[in-house]
């Protein structure tokens, strides 16, 4: 068969085992550096040139380049739908008490979602029973923009408490909710750039933001359940140290039509069986497939 691929030069010569400098990778003489890029070698060692020349027929400026195999987790699909099944309740604390539970549905818009930003932030290390008391009890004073400037720290330190932290969310709050009037007219920013900036608003809860208040699936929110589960199942290339490093490694692979799902999702599963102590591996339809749960 004419390959058309045309061999012009080449010289034979020892073939030692070349390391490239920097990565520790083992080439063939065929994977040789080009030429002229810088390579520390031997003098013993010699280059071993060939050149090829493409015909005619292979000229195609309309092709494609290869393109590297996507690199996704073994038995992901799987794993996801046991723990769609063992989701299938719906019973979980996040899912009576979330973000998407603690606003006033009756409020106009504007405040509705003032209030899905604040639960956001006082959920910070703290448990949803908490969060979801701490909102009943700002609904009750009127949570809007308006009457949380008006209020004295203490008085908003006695209806947060006892969130995680609360001393500081009562100062961010207030910060926050004086940025929000001033420069956004009493409503919160609609993008992950502005909400991150406000005092006290991190990556999960801007993204979380952006789903609930908004609408909007700008990202996959990642909160410390979600983190330690998508490690436990090596759902990232690598082991990852923080929630936004296991963002940005699950939003690599992960289909985007998946994003909006997972967080509820993983966070329930959390709560209910893979524990932070102790998980339910017993329980677990993962088990098998789980590779922390061969070493729990």
């Amino acid at each position: 068969m004419n390959t058309g691929i045309r061999m012009l030069t080449r010289s034979r010569s020892r073939a030692p085992r070349i390391t490239a400098e920097g990565c520790g990778e083992e080439l063939t003489p065929r994977e040789a550096p080009a030429e002229g890029r810088k390579n520390h070698l031997t003098q013993k060692t010699r280059k071993l040139r060939v050149a090829y020349e493409a015909s005619n027929s292979e000229k195609d400026e309309d092709a494609e380049p290869l393109k590297m195999p996507m690199w996704e987790p073994q038995n992901w699909q799987q794993q996801l739908a046991n723990i769609r099944i063992m989701r299938s309740k719906k019973d979980a604390p996040v899912d009576q008490l979330g973000a998407e539970h603690c606003y006033d549905a009756s409020a106009p818009p504007k405040v509705q979602r003032y209030q899905v930003l604040l639960s956001l932030m006082l959920s910070s290390q703290t448990k949803d029973q908490v969060t979801a008391g701490a909102m009943q009890r700002l609904r009750a004073q009127g949570l809007t923009v308006e009457n949380i400037l008006q209020m004295d720290d203490d008085m908003l330190g006695r209806l947060i408490y006892p969130v995680g932290f609360w001393r500081n969310k009562v100062k961010f709050i207030k910060q926050t909710t004086a940025i929000l009037q001033q420069r956004y007219e009493g409503d919160i920013p609609a993008s992950v750039a502005e909400l991150v900036a406000l005092p006290g608003v991190g990556p999960k809860m801007a993204h979380l933001a952006m789903a609930v208040a908004w609408g909007t699936v700008s990202g996959i929110a990642v909160d410390t359940h979600v983190h330690r589960i998508a490690n436990r199942l090596r759902w990232t290339k690598k082991v990852t140290k923080t929630p936004e490093a296991t963002r940005t490694a699950l939003e690599e692979w992960l289909p985007r039509g998946l994003w909006s799902e997972i967080n509820g999702l993983l966070v329930g599963f959390g709560q209910q069986i893979c524990l932070p102590v102790h998980p339910q591996c017993q329980a677990c339809l993962n088990r098998a497939l789980c590779p922390a749960a061969q070493n729990l």
